[in-house]
């Protein structure tokens, strides 16, 4: 063999290797520059330095960098440090969610499904959704099993529900494990069962979601998958209550108004009902828009209980409620209509009130009666548009 070749092949060789290793070198002081760079970023958006931010993470981004890619999208998106502009976030969010990365996909989805910069649209959502739901990603889990439980984007499919649900529930999400509570509850996508009922509602409950702590506040209460216990149900509502759950929150007050579970669970032994706390808490779930709490907070104030008495502001409350469909609110408006209290004397909003809350499956024959008898018929006639118009869902858009 000719030694001189020989010697050749292996600085050839040689040579490679050190290319190679140059190559890996500059290849990991490149990554780590990035790493360094996105770092960057990521603390300047922490700080509130949202110019710098950017700064950081446009040059990257533009070079495929997916998670600068995705945190452009978030700042386009929330409108920190630029304009807000639902486009340039989407466009953003698309780069990072084309190369497979699944918190940009999950935000796709969810641009698809709110209409945000785009029409609505379920399907694209759903597809969306799906991509970062096979990753793995729970949250994608979560809004996947939403939508087959819905039937929006997908056609509706309980077992799908409880699938997706129940791969996000093991990885510790509350919504998804408040979820399949639910679909033990209901007995949608699985068989009824209380007692995994409230398994769920329980692990999510305990990690703070108040939909959860609502619903095992529910369990308690009636004695379902649990011995009955007030006491235990009302702590379970306070919890969710001090969150801002507005059923919680009227179920609470409906616990004060009554004087259960409010007892047991401060002394053991129990103390009166207390309508001035029925009050507040109804009025907390009433100002979040919620109607039975608002015909509740009506009734204090039609009957001064817990507060002073106030017919003016009882009208209000209970027209709150009314025109969210509330059929005793609606009834108790045509009253206070027909007899003056709290709003001026008016047969032809009363009739008009009467005429709703009956239409909704109310016994106000009687009353209407009454009413047709003293007002003409032209007045009738005219209740009857007033109450077209009263009905909830029926407005037009003039």
């Amino acid at each position: 063999m000719n030694k001189g070749f020989s010697q050749n092949k292996k600085n050839h060789r040689g040579n490679i290797r050190m290319k190679i290793l140059v190559l890996l070198a500059g290849f990991t002081l490149g990554t780590a520059a990035y790493a360094q760079d996105l770092d960057v970023g990521i603390q300047a958006y922490k700080d509130g330095d949202y110019e710098a931010a950017l700064s950081a993470f446009f040059p990257l981004a533009e070079q495929g960098n997916t998670r600068a890619q995705f945190n452009l999208g978030v700042m386009h998106y929330s409108g920190r440090g630029v304009p807000r502009d639902y486009e340039k976030a989407f466009n953003w969010y698309r780069k990072a969610a084309e190369q497979g990365y699944a918190r940009a996909q999950f935000n796709l989805g969810t641009m698809h499904y709110s209409g945000r910069g785009m029409p609505k649209d379920y399907a694209k959502a759903a597809d969306w959704y799906r991509k970062a739901a096979e990753q793995g990603y729970a949250r994608a889990q979560n809004h996947l099993g939403d939508m087959y439980y819905s039937g929006e984007g997908v056609p509706k499919d309980y077992a799908k529900a409880f699938d997706w649900y129940w791969k996000a529930a093991e990885q510790g999400d509350a919504r998804a494990q408040n979820n399949l509570g639910n679909m033990y509850y209901d007995g949608r996508g699985v068989s009824k069962d209380d007692g995994k009922a409230v398994d769920w509602y329980r692990k999510a409950a305990e990690q703070g979601n108040a939909l959860a702590q609502y619903h095992l506040g529910v369990m308690y209460f009636i004695g379902r998958g649990v011995p009955q216990d007030y006491a235990k149900a009302f702590d379970w509502y306070r919890k969710a209550a001090e969150q801002g759950n507005a059923e919680a929150q009227t179920v609470l007050g409906d616990m004060y108004y009554d004087g259960r579970g409010v007892l047991q669970y401060y002394d053991g032994r129990g103390f009166p009902q207390d309508y001035a706390k029925a009050f507040d808490w109804y009025r907390k779930a009433a100002e979040q828009g919620y109607a039975r709490a608002q015909f509740n907070l009506g009734d204090m104030y039609y009957d001064g209980r817990g507060v002073l008495k106030n017919y003016k502001e009882g009208a209000k409350w209970y027209w709150k409620a009314a025109e969210q469909g509330y059929v005793d609110a609606q009834a108790n408006l045509g009253d206070m209509y027909y007899n003056g209290r709290g709003v001026p004397q008016d047969y032809v909003l009363a009739y008009a009130w009467f005429s709703i809350a009956s239409a909704a499956g109310g016994n106000y024959t009687k009353i209407l009666n009454e009413i047709e008898m003293l007002i003409p018929p032209f007045q009738v006639d005219e209740a009857q548009l007033l109450a077209a118009r009263l009905q909830p869902g029926t407005a037009l858009d003039e």
